[in-house]
Parts: structure tokens; C-alpha cells; sequence
């Protein structure tokens, strides 16, 4: 009972196997630079005390059909599959599944028809996922593949979260809507804060904060979105590395005509040269901080217009979903920085949201709560685990298919 993840970039292959009875990683790895001379392999192996040793395995692979090998060749020479064909699953990350797929999917041509269809929604990324996944069938015949969807944990979200004030015909014939991001990130960190809280998550309000490079925020009522950040792509909503969050859309045109810049310049401008980068010239949210500490204004900018943005949707999501129950953080910033965490809880107070600062800043990798004795709403730090979702949905998706495999 052994589930391999495949999350496939356009250069690169990420990987991890998991033992889905003991509900551990195996292994998980990486093929970086594919396609190109200094391409290489990383391939890490998890020890049952925790420990982890690194192999890097220097090659260059010509393409995701090579690499794809290399992995399937690597786990064999570590004694973790004996054979790829008695895999339970081969799950496999896919940015966005539009309107098709509120829940993961075991592939077939109709799933993998309906992927292509998607593919101009997320044109970066689709075509990558499913090249991933067309080679995995090929390689390990017979084997379940797996769809899991980043967009598919949002699908529960009502029509007026979903819709912008727009044409309809621009909704029915070209699929504009909010659709979010970072669904399996959100689903899994949502569960274990029920499991934390010791409480149904049918019964949990819970406000979500997916704080990495990328960022996004979460209302989730007894387990289902009803609302979050992002949008018809992952720019909108909050700031990010490179992102710019919520903006005006008149600045494009504005841009456009001062500037002279044309569509995909602005495109550029809005994804890969703002949010924290544009602020303050530096995209890693520890780097900002640092400076910031320094005395760096436009660091502290930064740090701070990052902040008033996601205690703006905190309010707005204490008004969707009438309480909450508790402020979740998670991904690389919300659960390794202190500083971020209460600069964004501070102030909150009337809303029942109060952080300890002892317990926010007790160095842990645990999930744990972290708000002030006899706070009306929990604060929690809870690691998220987008790989163990994954293999977590594989599973119930081939056991709903097939009861026997539950056995």
C-alpha cells in the first residue's frame, strides 16, 4: 500500500512515496533543470528516525520521459519499490481543474480531455501536470493515476463568492470566475486544526492563511470553502513574493497609456516584479524582515502593507462566515515567522483574536495553538502537507471506486 506523488513543472519533476497504511513518507525528491546541461537529480531518504540524508545524482535529462526514469530507476536502487506496477496509486498534483472537477478524478481520456481544456486557464502549468501524467501511464501500466486538483477544494464556493460583476457571456463562454489556489494546501491544514481543536470539522469555522511566496486566505465553513484570495489566477487576494495581490485593473490601462507598456509587459509587472520584490527589492519574506529590523523603510513598508492586507481579509471573513472559530497559519512564512504572525493578529482583539507571545515565538515544528489564555478564537500553527493531501485523496478516490482497496 504504497502511493507515489508526481508534481510535474515545466523543468522540473518533484516527487515523494508514501506508506499509506502508516501514513509516512518513504522517500520524496526532485529532477531539476530538465531539458537543460546542468540538470540534476536530488533524491532524499527519509530514515524512520526522521533523519534525512541527501543523494544528488548529477545527469542530464533531455526531456520528463528521461527524468520520469531516473525517479522510477532511483526508488528501485533505494529498495522502496520492488516493483512499479504493485503501486496503489500514482497521484498527481494539477493546478486547475475549471469548473470540471470539485473533487480529485482517477484518470482516463475524459479526465485527461477535460485537463487539456483547462489548459488556458493555466497555460504555465496544465500542460506540465499533464505531460506528467501521460508519461506515468506509459511508464507504470496498470497502475491507478490519479488527478488532484488545487482548484477543486474552492468548487463548494457560491456563485456570488465565485462571480465578478462582468459580462455573463464572458463567464458561460470563457470561464472568467474566481476559482482559486492552494486547495490542497486549505483542505489538508483544515482537518488537522479540527483534529487539534479536538472538534468535528463539520462544526469549525475556520479562517486559513496560506503564507509562502505564494499567499492566499481561506473562509471555511464545516470543512468547505466559501470564500478565498485568489482568483481567475493565483494573483489575486494578498501580497506575495513577486505578486502583487489586489490592485486596481485601471492601472494596467493607466500603465498602458503613460508608459507605454504593453499587455504581456504588465503581465510581467504584476506576477514576477511586485508584490514584495517591487515594495522593497527583495522576494524572500526572511530577507525582508531582516532588513526591516535593520532600519530598511521600504523593508518595513513592505512587511507592513503585507500585514493590513491579510488582517483585511480576516474582517472581511469574520462578516462571511458570522464567527470564527480559529485563525489558521500555515506554508513557509505563517509557520516560521513570529514576527509576521502577531503583526498580523495585532489589533484584533474586538474580534476575539489575541496571540501569547510566548507560545508565538517557542521554536516548534509541531502543529500547536498559539493564542492568548481565554481568547474567544483559536490561533493555530498547523504544517501543511500538500504532498500527503495528495496521496490522501488518491487513496479515497480509488477506495470510493473500489471498496475492496480499503481493506
Amino acid at each position: 500500500m504504497r502511493v507515489l506523488v508526481l508534481n510535474s513543472g515545466s523543468s522540473s519533476i518533484r516527487y515523494e512515496l508514501f506508506d499509506v497504511v502508516a501514513w509516512r513518507v518513504l522517500c520524496s525528491g526532485r529532477v531539476e533543470g530538465i531539458g537543460t546541461p546542468g540538470g540534476r537529480h536530488v533524491h532524499l531518504t527519509h530514515a524512520e528516525d526522521g533523519r534525512a540524508g541527501e543523494t544528488v545524482l548529477a545527469f542530464a535529462a533531455a526531456d520528463h520521459g528521461q527524468a520520469l526514469k531516473e525517479v522510477i530507476r532511483a526508488l528501485h536502487a533505494s529498495g522502496f519499490i520492488e516493483d512499479v506496477r504493485k503501486l496503489a496509486a500514482i497521484g498527481h498534483r494539477v493546478v486547475h481543474g475549471g469548473e470540471r472537477f470539485r473533487a480529485a478524478a482517477l484518470v482516463d481520456e475524459e479526465v485527461l480531455s477535460a485537463i487539456r481544456g483547462s489548459a488556458h486557464l493555466a497555460p504555465l502549468h496544465n500542460p506540465a501536470n499533464l505531460l506528467g501524467i501521460e508519461l506515468a501511464i506509459e511508464a507504470c501500466p496498470g497502475v491507478p493515476q490519479v488527478a488532484v486538483f488545487d482548484t477543486a477544494f474552492h468548487q463548494t464556493m457560491p456563485p456570488h463568492a465565485y462571480r465578478y460583476a462582468l459580462p455573463r457571456e464572458l463567464y458561460a463562454r470563457h470561464g472568467v470566475r474566481r476559482y482559486g489556489f492552494h486547495g490542497t494546501s486549505h483542505a489538508y491544514v483544515s482537518r488537522r486544526a479540527a483534529a487539534l481543536l479536538g472538534r468535528p470539522l463539520e462544526s469549525l469555522n475556520l479562517v486559513t492563511l496560506h503564507l509562502g511566496n505564494g499567499a492566499s486566505a481561506a473562509a471555511i465553513r464545516g470543512g468547505s470553502s466559501v470564500d478565498t484570495s485568489m482568483g481567475l489566477t493565483p494573483l489575486e487576494g494578498l501580497v506575495m513574493g513577486t505578486r502583487s495581490g489586489d490592485v486596481d485593473p485601471a492601472v494596467v490601462f493607466h500603465l498602458g497609456r503613460v508608459a507605454r507598456m504593453s499587455l504581456d509587459a504588465s503581465e510581467r509587472l504584476l506576477n514576477e516584479e511586485s508584490g514584495l520584490l517591487g515594495l522593497c527589492g527583495a522576494s524572500d519574506m526572511r530577507e525582508v524582515l531582516r532588513r526591516a529590523d535593520l532600519g530598511d523603510g521600504e523593508a518595513r513598508l513592505a512587511v507592513d502593507v503585507t500585514c493590513y492586507r491579510i488582517r483585511k481579509y480576516l474582517g472581511a471573513y469574520l462578516a462571511v462566515l458570522g464567527r470564527i472559530d480559529a485563525v489558521v497559519f500555515t506554508a513557509g512564512v505563517g509557520e516560521n515567522s513570529p514576527d509576521i504572525r502577531a503583526q498580523c493578529c495585532q489589533g484584533l482583539s474586538g474580534l476575539g483574536i489575541a496571540v501569547d507571545e510566548e507560545r508565538n515565538r517557542a521554536p516548534s515544528r509541531d502543529a500547536r495553538p498559539i493564542h492568548a489564555d481565554g481568547a474567544p478564537v483559536a490561533v493555530l500553527v498547523v504544517p501543511t502537507d500538500e504532498e500527503m493531501e495528495i496521496a490522501h485523496q488518491a487513496m479515497q478516490c480509488i477506495r470510493d471506486r473500489d471498496p475492496r482497496r480499503s481493506r
